[in-house]
């Protein structure tokens, strides 16, 4: 499927970190219906992947080409404290879209994560075998499940440590350094026992919107080239916003915050993008990159902080 301006595109859960990047990669080009339960964007409608008979009416009204599901609930700690509705949103979501998908004879897209694995290996490339750990990391595999078991037509991408989205949207790694800066923190504490390959949110949609356009259907791992532990990622971030000499960060490991992050996490989340690389379809650039590119929209922020 080739994207224009006579096609169409209905993006569920659009109103996250992810979503916009998303939704600003294909608005321009072709007709974009975003859903999301929480409407921060004057272009987002309200949609609920819970409610299949409402997001079913409101998909078929539009008669979309494609359907991206980017419908999650992320915060690992909330998932492990409320199971059931992490379950209905990361897993029966994923279904009903699916079904959905099915039903209107559309492409799919499912966004997946890295945390599915447990781990015990330092890489993981596409064709490894998943061990989930926590509430949301099942979930998730179940939503990866549901997409193939159902469908021919489909994408499932796996995503690394998500970066983007800007200060009001980011819920993540950077966003939570960035706060502490601004409350004025001197030293931070990060750990270097987690391991990952970030992903930033507007190379994953640049390289989105590529892919689907080829066909090559299947499911993939798409991070960005190079890992790292948390404790780098912190360390750069705080160079690119020129603050190295102000703010100390002392390393510690991942029992420093045990009763804050206490849902079982991968000691390593790194992924290869194995099939991406072999098919010729790898867009997805260095972490350090995509970094400096995402660490400009902090600095107008930083007021007095330099």
């Amino acid at each position: 499927m080739k994207i224009s301006q006579d096609k169409k595109v209905f993006i569920a859960g659009c109103g996250g970190m992810l979503g916009k990047a998303v939704y600003e990669q294909f608005a321009p080009h072709c007709q974009v219906l975003a859903t999301d339960i929480d409407l921060n964007e004057p272009w987002l409608e309200y949609g609920d992947v819970i409610d299949f008979q409402k997001i079913l009416e409101k998909a078929s009204k539009f008669e979309p080409d494609l359907i991206i599901n980017l419908a999650a609930l992320t915060d690992l700690e909330y998932c492990e404290k409320n199971p059931e509705i992490a379950w209905k949103t990361n897993a029966l979501g994923a279904e009903n879209m699916a079904l959905i998908s099915k039903r209107l004879n559309a492409i799919h897209v499912y966004i997946s994560t890295a945390g599915i694995f447990d781990g015990k290996q330092e890489y993981y490339n596409d064709f490894e075998q998943p061990n989930p750990q926590s509430v949301y990391a099942k979930a998730k595999y179940y939503g990866e499940i549901s997409v193939e078991r159902m469908l021919g037509s489909y994408f499932v991408f796996r995503a690394g440590w998500m970066m983007g989205g800007g200060y009001g949207k980011d819920k993540k790694f950077i966003s939570k350094i960035f706060k502490q800066i601004l409350a004025g923190k001197k030293e931070l504490f990060v750990v270097n026992d987690k391991l990952g390959t970030p992903t930033y949110t507007v190379n994953f949609a640049e390289s989105l919107f590529e892919i689907v356009q080829t066909e090559l259907f299947g499911l993939y791992n798409m991070v960005c080239d190079g890992s790292c532990s948390r404790y780098d990622v912190a360390v750069e971030f705080i160079r690119l916003l020129g603050l190295e000499k102000e703010i100390k960060i002392d390393i510690v490991d991942s029992d420093y915050f045990k009763n804050e992050y206490f849902a079982p996490r991968p000691h390593s989340e790194k992924l290869i993008n194995l099939k991406l690389s072999s098919r010729g379809i790898n867009y997805m650039k260095d972490w350090r990159i995509c970094l400096e590119d995402y660490a400009e929209s902090f600095k107008p922020l930083l007021g007095n902080q330099q």
